[in-house]
């Protein structure tokens, strides 16, 4: 079962570092994070409300900077000239120019950074989910506290589906819903979009979705993984010109305001998946696995301070760590937007634009993003990022 948190405190939105880059390989997630640096760009003209002050996320420009060994500099060659051709500002540094524009960095193992100088940076979740929320509200959106249990279906007898017997159809009708005071009341849809971040797989399920026969057959691959984020502080670590630096080996970390703070974290192997039943956050795993890599990059990262730390939640596409976006091939009124991996926050803007394009004119609009449907799933075609994080 999925809960929905009235307060958002287990939402991955507002537990995500709110990163915002064009630094990918898959063309289509290059697209929908420029849409998303113009969206913030001009946040007043799409989010604000008359009798409100402007909307304001407090985006920070610094940019991303992806670094390479020898092996991966090829790669992320490559990478940077397919965002180069679809309009991202990149520029590729050599070890020598890396460590003349950033004299912190450790340059020893790295034969090649990418650094964006336009349209990336972070900014501050919660204000963006505010001012989304804000706007759908004075544009007639209703908001309902409860719990998502399950659906009810209704028989289409003149809908013909692949291996459903002439007659048997039965689509997706109401969503049954626990309020707060324990009613179990319906909400009738005439159409539904499954947009619920890491209990997508979850609320699939109560459609069907991979426990069923044909084209019910294949689940929604998106579950839950569980990421720390540390805070720490270090005396004289990088100043105002620091990036958020991805190192090769997983590690990222940026600036938390202008007082020596700082935010990192590393996804862990398969084998220390830590477990998604709580948020509470191993300490542990920042010593054994994450302080070395960041003294290692940043030698005056030897003597930090861990100040506090977080966890949240991914909604996490095993499949190919890419969001699945568009209609579900069964059910004639059921859309998919989650999967996205760390990834979704930076791209809703254009995400929420492409199923809006889809529900109204019947099709993408405006970035062609098709190959991010659901096909991919049935037919075993996964969408894979290249030296990417």
């Amino acid at each position: 079962m999925a809960h929905f948190n009235w307060e958002y405190r287990e939402a991955s939105t507002v537990l995500s570092c709110g990163g915002l880059r064009q630094q990918f390989s898959v063309p289509e997630n290059i697209q929908m994070s420029l849409y998303g640096a113009e969206f913030l760009r001009n946040i007043d003209k799409h989010l604000s409300v008359e009798g409100c002050d402007p909307p304001d996320v407090q985006f920070n420009p610094s940019g991303y900077l992806f670094l390479a060994s020898e092996k991966g500099a090829a790669q992320l060659e490559d990478n940077a000239k397919i965002q180069r051709e679809l309009g991202a500002k990149m520029e590729l540094l050599t070890s020598k120019k890396l460590k003349k524009k950033f004299p912190w960095l450790n340059t020893e193992d790295i034969a090649l950074g990418c650094h964006g100088l336009e349209n990336e940076g972070w900014f501050d979740p919660w204000l963006l989910l505010h001012a989304l929320k804000r706007k759908s509200i004075a544009t007639g959106a209703e908001y309902v506290t409860g719990e998502a249990i399950g659906f009810e279906f209704k028989r289409q007898e003149d809908i013909l589906a692949e291996g459903v017997e002439e007659g048997t159809y039965e689509g997706l009708d109401r969503l049954l819903v626990r309020t707060d005071d324990g009613e179990v009341r319906p909400i009738k849809f005439a159409i539904a979009v499954i947009a619920a971040g890491a209990d997508s797989g979850n609320i699939a399920r109560m459609a069907r979705i991979g426990v069923g026969s044909n084209l019910l057959s294949v689940p929604l691959p998106v579950e839950r993984r569980k990421r720390f984020v540390y805070v720490f502080h270090c005396e004289n670590g990088p100043g105002i010109n620091s990036p958020f630096l991805c190192d090769m080996s997983g590690m990222y970390f940026r600036r938390e305001g202008l007082g020596g703070n700082y935010i990192t974290g590393l996804s862990p192997p398969p084998q220390l998946e830590p477990s998604t039943d709580n948020l509470d956050v191993d300490y542990q795993y920042f010593n054994d696995y994450i302080w070395p890599l960041l003294a290692h990059r940043v030698p005056s990262f030897e003597a930090v301070k861990v100040k506090s730390a977080w966890a949240g939640y991914y909604d996490y596409n095993t499949f190919d760590d890419n969001g699945i976006v568009g209609p579900h091939p069964y059910y004639n009124n059921l859309y998919i937007a989650a999967g996205f991996s760390g990834h979704g926050l930076q791209q809703a803007p254009a995400v929420g634009r492409s199923i809006a394009e889809m529900i109204v004119d019947g099709g993408f609009q405006t970035i062609n993003i098709a190959r991010l449907g659901y096909d991919r799933l049935m037919l075993l075609e996964p969408l894979e990022e290249s030296n990417i994080i």
